[in-house]
């Protein structure tokens, strides 16, 4: 599913003393099966932006265009778009509630208006998506870890067979590894299914590990848009509105400025450490043709 955004604004509490616009002219399209990033500080308009979305919120202005079909026209079907457009809100354990894992994940196939048997079977599906132990499948949600917890409540989303997956900050209270292991499930359920991917997060390791594509919130504007390569080219300006590029990144400007002959993109440690070999073994040719 396409997602077009067209000069979206959002203002809360219009006509109140506690009037705030939230987005201004916001413009962008995300193709069908694109793993994308939205980064921004706290209050730059990213948690407002996913919310349109799935029409959770409908903007002051402007359009929105699923598959080429405007959210806004009259008689759209906005229970089918939420069905279709999965968002994950920040620690989404918050909304397990039922006495087993199953049966939770089976919530949304069942609002949906499925069998019994067929919810069973997308929940068990979902489950073995994120990764989650079926020796669990019937235990409280109540006593997972953290991270068990996170991958049952993106399961309960993925049930619904999403075409679109929103996620807002995933991996947020989680230990490194618990982090490591939700957004690497993410990327290998992505590669699976196809499906359109946009993670929300303050990570800039994160974002420019997973993403192929990042847009950039700043007081309720975009800012930047582009590949991890180009927005991360431009870490001075981020710097300038609270936010960094990856450490990868200034580590590789620091060599370039003392004289190693490495490229200034890389936004990965893989990356970086390919090209810091590439400049030694260069050096050490060069060193061994001069003494010949």
């Amino acid at each position: 599913m396409s997602i077009k955004i067209e000069n979206i604004s959002y203002v809360y509490s219009p006509g109140t003393a506690y009037e705030k616009q939230a987005l201004k002219n916001v413009s962008f399209e995300i193709p069908d099966g694109q793993f994308a990033g939205i980064i921004g500080h706290t209050g730059s308009g990213k948690s407002t932006l996913i919310q349109h979305l799935n029409g959770l919120l409908k903007a002051t202005s402007g359009a929105i265009y699923h598959d080429g079909k405007n959210i806004y026209d009259k008689g759209y079907d906005m229970r089918s778009l939420r069905s279709r457009v999965g968002l994950v809100f920040q620690y989404p354990e918050h909304q397990l509630f039922e006495e087993d894992v199953l049966t939770d994940v089976c919530f949304g196939p069942k609002n949906q208006g499925l069998p019994k048997e067929e919810c069973e079977a997308r929940a068990r599906e979902a489950l073995e998506l994120v990764g989650f132990p079926e020796k669990y499948y019937l235990q409280s949600p109540f006593e997972l870890s953290g991270g068990q917890k996170r991958r049952a409540a993106i399961a309960g989303v993925l049930a619904m067979k999403p075409e679109v997956l929103i996620l807002d900050e995933p991996t947020a209270g989680l230990d490194p590894k618990g982090r490591d292991d939700i957004l690497d499930q993410i990327q290998h359920l992505h590669e699976r299914t196809k499906i359109t991917v946009i993670l929300v997060s303050h990570s800039m390791e994160d974002i420019a590990r997973y993403v192929e594509r990042i847009v950039v919130m700043n007081r309720g504007t975009k800012m930047l848009d582009g590949t991890p390569e180009e927005v991360f080219a431009h870490y001075k300006e981020l710097e300038a509105v609270g936010l960094a590029a990856p450490q990868v990144t200034y580590i590789m400007h620091d060599l370039k400025e003392r004289g190693h002959s490495v490229k200034t993109d890389v936004t990965t440690i893989e990356e970086a450490a390919d090209e810091i070999m590439k400049s030694f073994r260069k050096r050490k040719s060069e060193k061994g043709s001069f003494h010949d």
